[in-house]
């Protein structure tokens, strides 16, 4: 574009032209000029750093930033968010959200200067911080404005740091405090006092009892609720939300998976929050088909519904469903394993709505229960992993009329082979998920059929033992937006297969190769030219050398996040490649 052009364009005009790009484009956009550069820098309201050493010149660059997104910032610590406070050229008075996840080393001090330099701060996320305690909580505290703060994993957070931010941080209308095992119904009990605003409450895996519940019914405001695997909440609890504030008839969402109900809650519980529309209850094993059909004629507004490992519902339930909850959009069947074609029957005569459905370990799916399924043409996430009784003539009715399916778990289905997959291959292009692993039938007569799924970024095919290097060639030439591979345990691909991939799939962020076949060679290239590699699993390439992963792995140390190695090669592999990998923040398991 020349610049005379650009020169008649106003700078409201780019910024306008900017919000209707889509990410990539943006990316495309701002290296064309100056003045698109210049455009997307004042336009950009959120940004994911990698380097710390960067984020004081990000900042400077881009003034207008909302959101900042520092969780794979690995050297991120206390004296280097001072560093960022003392710059008088850095302004971060526009940020509302702060994700902090898995920064270990930010601790108190850190988090009261962030707290005190990003004013209009309303989001935080510190989960899986093991390091957050009630100091943090404390220097948390400091940011009255916050309304969303995510908490999950922080293992040293007590009732006496809830009840710091709680106080602090009395406009909270959402929060969640998944995994914090020292959290009891005396912290619960302060956080619903005292945060009347509440919208959004996640206490899941805590060991808070019926009294929480108690405290939970009265919050005005409530609308989701997640209590999944809280093993101390029974019947009892459950009635307290019954009984509790009238504005719990507005609840929206609730999962209480694991719960020890039974039906009779669930019927009380469903008549009384008729506004639900997404409501979990796996493992809880009380659940049959009784409460599920009272629930149907309770919530017919549901759209999302989990009955993962609910042994005892039936067709029946499943059918009562289908028939109330026409906007259902999200079903959860694992381990139903009395659902039956009669049930999917249903499901495919009303449910035209349903977008995801998961039958994985149902052994009452049968073909016949596929060709029904198949009329759910809106199908967007099919799991049907561990169905023994299925084959290719079921699967050729999804690949047929589901051609809108951009997920698909196959995993273990043994009667599954490459004619099922030619269907899949022709019928459902928009697929960027497809999990075949241990599908033994399949050869690379199948996996030519995977090359014209131009869209799939995720591929499974561990332990396929029949696929060489033929048939991950052909996969590499087709697939080029791959961003995750397994190929553990596939023995028979050679030498061929890796270098096409190595070739071809640039945009490859993680892979397994575990139990491979590749060689020191092979190794490296992949390594090499793979440059987006982030995360990789190498445990028993028998053909490596020490020789071949040292070569391989300096050629990609900088760029690597995860890496899984056999545990002798901790002593094999040199110090300064060691030292080299863990400096850039990679983080190494030895097996």
């Amino acid at each position: 574009m020349s610049h005379s052009i650009l020169s008649a364009l106003s700078e409201d005009l780019l910024v306008r032209v900017y919000g209707f790009l889509d990410p990539p484009c943006r990316k495309t956009w701002r290296l064309v000029s100056r003045e698109f550069h210049r455009v997307d820098s004042l336009s950009r309201t959120s940004i994911r750093i990698l380097r710390v050493e960067f984020l004081p010149a990000l900042l400077f660059k881009h003034p207008n930033l909302s959101s900042l997104d520092l969780s794979v910032c690995p050297k991120l610590d206390d004296d280097a968010v001072l560093r960022i406070a003392l710059d008088g050229a850095v302004s971060t008075s526009r940020l509302k959200s702060l994700n902090l996840s898995r920064a270990t080393a930010v601790r108190a001090r850190g988090l009261e200067t962030l707290a005190r330099l990003c004013r209009a701060l309303e989001r935080v996320d510190v989960s899986h911080c093991w390091a957050f305690g009630d100091r943090e909580a404390a220097a948390l505290s400091v940011a009255a404005g916050l309304r969303e703060l995510k908490m999950d994993k922080c293992l040293s957070l007590s009732d006496v740091g809830l009840a710091r931010i709680v106080v602090g941080c009395s406009k909270l209308n959402k929060i969640s405090l998944k995994w914090c095992m020292e959290i009891s119904d005396l912290g619960i009990d302060l956080l619903c006092k005292k945060c009347k605003d509440l919208k959004s409450l996640d206490v899941s895996y805590l060991k808070i009892t019926n009294e929480s519940v108690r405290s939970i019914a009265l919050l005005p405001k409530l609308e989701v609720l997640e209590m999944v695997s809280c093993p101390l909440i029974d019947d009892a609890g459950l009635q307290y939300l019954e009984n509790g504030s009238p504005s719990l008839k507005h609840l929206k969402t609730l999962w209480i998976d694991g719960a020890r109900v039974s039906d009779s809650s669930l019927l009380t519980l469903s008549a009384s929050c008729r506004a639900l529309t997404e409501l979990g209850v796996s493992r809880c094993v009380g659940v049959t088909d009784i409460g599920m059909m009272g629930l149907a004629r309770n919530c017919s507004n549901l759209k999302a519904l989990n009955l993962a490992c609910c042994g005892f519902v039936t067709d029946a339930a499943i059918s009562a469903v289908a028939q109330s909850c026409l906007n259902l959009e999200s079903l959860q069947l694992e381990s139903c394993h009395l659902i039956t074609e009669k049930g999917l029957q249903s499901l495919g005569c009303y449910s035209k709505r349903l977008q995801e459905l998961d039958l994985t370990d149902c052994d009452g799916v049968n073909d016949r229960g596929l060709e029904y399924i198949s009329k759910c043409s809106n199908l967007l996430r099919l799991k049907l992993g561990l169905c023994a009784n299925i084959s290719d003539k079921g699967i050729f009715h999804i690949g047929s009329k589901c051609s809108k399916l951009l997920e698909l778990d196959l995993y273990r289905c043994a009667g599954f082979g490459d004619d099922g997959l030619a269907a899949i291959s022709r019928g459902c292009k928009s697929l960027n998920r497809l999990i075949l692993s241990y599908c033994g039938e399949l050869t690379d007569t199948g996996a030519e059929k995977i090359r014209q799924l131009e869209q799939l970024t995720h591929l499974e095919l561990r332990g396929i033992k029949n696929i060489t290097g033929t048939g991950l060639a052909a996969i590499a030439r087709g697939c080029k937006k791959l961003a995750y591979l397994d190929l553990k345990q596939c023995e028979n691909i050679d030498d061929s297969g890796f270098w096409a991939l190595a070739y071809f799939s640039r945009n490859l962020r993680q892979i397994n190769l575990c139990n491979c076949s590749v060689s020191d060679t092979a190794l490296c290239m992949l390594m090499s030219n793979l440059s987006r590699v982030q995360d990789v699993d190498l445990v028993h390439l028998n053909r490596v050398t020490v020789e071949g992963f040292e070569f391989a792995l300096r050629a990609c140390c900088n760029r690597l996040k995860k890496l899984k190695l056999l545990a002798p090669l901790r002593f094999l592999l040199s110090s300064e490649l060691l030292e080299v990998l863990h400096a850039r923040g990679c983080r190494i398991r030895w097996d």
